[in-house]
């Protein structure tokens, strides 16, 4: 009979313990403050405008751009980023100008040129960019038609 009677004890004991755990959870949670939605900052500073790229020396290679926004309130409305102008025939329309190219034309023997066209695919920094651009190389190596027959040689 003791044996029951202390069993119960610890069971009452263990049972008064959970439900104190369980009121000491709800009354932390119902304690804690649910903080309030950081509020989105309106900012009248407005998008970077950028000026082209200059070369640091040359007329390609690393160079410098200058960015400006403006707003009343902005921490921050001129910047410099650096920037790189391509040393081969992109220059000619610029390195924030990019083009999907279509597949090289076919050799012109009288220039021995090959061309071929590209579309604007991106400006980059509200760079001024031309619609389409055809661009052309030298075609390589050459290979003259071999003359039909023999040849006689003259004596």
């Amino acid at each position: 009979m003791q044996l029951q009677q202390q069993q119960r004890r610890m069971f009452t004991a263990a049972l008064l313990a959970l439900v104190f755990l369980l009121a000491a959870v709800s009354t932390t949670e119902a304690g804690k403050k649910e903080k309030p939605e950081k509020k989105a900052k309106k900012s009248d500073c407005g998008e970077w405008q950028w000026s082209v790229c200059v070369p640091t020396s040359g007329d390609c290679g690393l160079g410098t751009r200058e960015g400006t926004r403006t707003g009343a309130e902005c921490k921050q409305t001129t910047k410099t980023q650096k920037c790189k102008i391509p040393c081969n025939w992109k220059k000619q329309f610029g390195a924030e100008c990019k083009y999907q190219f279509q597949a090289w034309g076919e050799c012109d023997l009288n220039t021995a040129l090959k061309t071929r066209t590209g579309n604007l695919k991106r400006a980059l920094h509200n760079a001024d960019c031309q619609k389409t651009v055809t661009i052309s190389k030298p075609c390589g190596k050459l290979t003259k038609p071999k003359p039909q027959g023999k040849l006689h040689l003259l004596k």
